[in-house]
């Protein structure tokens, strides 16, 4: 599997946050920056919890237990 890179996460808009009335404040230490109302994500820090995630699901199916992933979006 590739790993996730900067460039991938920027190309697609992952980087848009939702409108600045509307955020989450445990969200703060990953949020870069504000622009016209919208929060834009740090990638950076996106890249790092990603593969943080990617090697937990891997010790998981190495234990032999199951993931579940559930989307509540038709994007996803």
């Amino acid at each position: 599997m590739s790993r996730t890179n900067f460039d991938t996460l920027l190309e697609a808009g992952c980087h848009f946050g939702h409108l600045k009335r509307k955020w989450n404040p445990a969200m703060a230490p990953y949020i870069f920056m504000e622009r016209n109302g919208i929060h834009i994500i740090d990638l950076n820090k996106t890249v790092a919890k990603i593969d943080e995630a990617a090697e937990a699901l891997k010790q998981i199916a190495k234990s032999g237990k199951k993931v579940l992933f559930v989307a509540t979006k038709k994007q996803a």
